[in-house]
């Protein structure tokens, strides 16, 4: 099913206009199965069903005709593809929705065949995953888009008012007082603009304007969220190795346990140059019953060894 996810959210939105009600909806189908998004900006539903549940379904709602499912995936896409990508071709299909419990019915008439045809789509309350992979983030990306796409075109204005001020300066003059224009000011622009188009700007209706004028930003948005996701798919899962780091840990500890009881005993503060190997009999006595002795005896004679070096006795 990864290759339907990844081609519904590849998909634009498209405005119908029912009997019922108006929706925003976007589909997607191949010989395996569809996947379908429906919301009217209050609630979202989705369906996403294989080769099994279009067989079983069909019985079900057509049983004067049998076809093979790849068949009938294919009249299913030649009837949504009027609706939802070419408004100017209507469809041959009539659709209408129904709501029941939470769940949203969207029902198709047509014909395959020279019989009857109808379709149900049952779809039902889309996931918390769902709705933020193909509403919140791709908003919220679009949103960081086009910020910086008026900060680009300031920036652009004021080069521009540059260059028009040193053509002044040069004794340049326009040959019709029309278009002359006043230097750009951002803060002014933007404070404008709240006064007297935001609410203009704000006015989300149906969802149409979005539909109608935006889909091609949030196609470059949700192809730049898969190709990020394929790019983290083909590098690995950082999680992997991160949780596979701390069994080496306690490997390491385990087998080796006298390392960090050591350290953390070493006395803190600034590096010394290396003492040299020691000669005298305490260290010899200390090598003799390391031979014979535990590893414990070993690291207290050593600790002794340390503490008498840094804390040398007085005179």
């Amino acid at each position: 099913m990864e290759e339907l996810e990844q081609g519904l959210l590849m998909q634009p939105w498209a405005w119908l206009q029912l009997a019922e009600n108006s929706l925003m909806a976007k589909a997607y189908i191949t010989k395996q199965g569809y996947a379908l998004l429906v919301s009217d900006l209050q609630q979202v539903w989705h369906e996403q069903v294989d080769t099994n549940v279009v067989i079983q379904r069909a019985k079900e709602l057509n049983k004067r005709l049998t076809a093979p499912p790849a068949a009938l995936l294919c009249h299913l896409e030649n009837l949504l593809h009027p609706l939802l990508k070419d408004a100017a071709h209507p469809s041959e299909a009539t659709f209408s929705s129904d709501r029941a419990a939470e769940a949203l019915i969207l029902r198709v008439r047509s014909e395959l065949s020279g019989l009857p045809f109808c379709w149900h789509f049952h779809c039902t309350p889309a996931s918390p995953f769902l709705v933020s992979q193909h509403l919140i983030r791709p908003l919220m990306g679009m949103s960081l888009a086009l910020q910086n796409q008026v900060r680009e075109l300031a920036t652009l204005l004021r080069m521009k008012d540059l260059e028009i001020q040193e053509y002044r300066e040069s004794g340049a003059t326009l040959s019709r007082g029309r278009l002359k224009t006043e230097p750009f000011e951002e803060n002014s622009f933007l404070e404008q603009f709240m006064v007297e188009k935001l609410p203009e700007a704000c006015s989300i209706s149906d969802g149409r304007p979005f539909v109608l004028n935006l889909q091609s930003l949030y196609m470059a948005v949700t192809k730049q969220e898969v190709q990020v996701g394929q790019k983290h798919q083909g590098t690995g899962d950082p999680q992997t190795s991160s949780s596979a780091s701390p069994q080496r840990t306690d490997s390491q500890l385990v087998v080796q346990p006298e390392q960090p009881a050591f350290s953390a005993l070493a006395p803190s503060g600034p590096e010394k140059e290396p003492v040299p190997p020691c000669r005298d009999l305490s260290c010899r006595r200390s090598r003799g019953r390391s031979h014979g002795g535990s590893s414990v005896n070993v690291l207290r004679s050593q600790l002794l060894e340390m503490l008498e070096r840094s804390c040398p006795s007085s005179p």
